[in-house]
């Protein structure tokens, strides 16, 4: 009986968790089509077929919804990207932008808000993109070969994924260079970076 109760509660638990899931991948979808401020909980439970009452047994507020939705993209921006490449070669640096690309223009809004403030300024959401910026950063350090970076190697790798984030909002906006010069252009800069820092061969040396 016991052994019959805890499956019972494992399945239900399971449950819960997959609902969740499918909620915040709904949330994401939402969030890219429209702003914050355009959503209301109400629009949310509708397009997820549930109650009011429902969302909020998950969520306590629309800002907890949208905070969790932020950290699931930041997530798929890290996994995404880390599954285009395993090493520091300009071919795995390549692949890697186009899935960083592919991820900004399928959810251009959401990324536009976020890195523009998201919520106002919410600290929480800002924190959940530094966290992922230091994961970007670390994967870099990290198939560089390196132990622990140098403040020199630090500082040009958070440049450079600044930069990426503001050539992409500049992409975003504007729509008028093509893709994947944007592309060579981050590339580019990324090689020039690690090659003035010593962590990478200067061909013209």
């Amino acid at each position: 009986m016991a052994a019959a109760r805890k499956t019972a509660r494992e399945r239900a638990r399971l449950q819960v968790d997959e609902r969740r899931a499918q909620l915040l991948e709904l949330g994401l979808q939402l969030f890219t089509d429209h702003t914050y401020d355009e959503l209301s909980i109400d629009d949310i439970a509708a397009a997820a077929g549930i109650s009011k009452g429902l969302l909020y047994h998950y969520w306590p507020s629309k800002r907890d919804f949208y905070v969790e939705v932020v950290r699931r993209a930041a997530g798929h921006l890290v996994e995404r990207t880390a599954e285009a490449g395993v090493d520091a070669s300009p071919d795995s640096l390549l692949h890697g932008l186009d899935a960083y690309l592919d991820f900004v223009e399928q959810h251009a809004r959401s990324f536009t808000a976020v890195m523009r403030g998201g919520v106002g300024s919410d600290t929480e959401v800002q924190a959940i993109v530094e966290a992922a910026r230091t994961a970007i950063a670390d994967r870099i350090v990290s198939r560089l070969g390196v132990t622990t970076p140098t403040p020199v190697l630090r500082t040009a790798l958070r440049g450079w994924i600044g930069f990426v984030e503001a050539a992409s909002l500049d992409w975003l906006a504007r729509r008028d260079l093509p893709r994947d010069e944007l592309r060579t252009l981050c590339a580019s800069m990324a090689l020039a970076a690690l090659m003035t820092t010593g962590n990478l061969p200067d061909p013209l040396a």
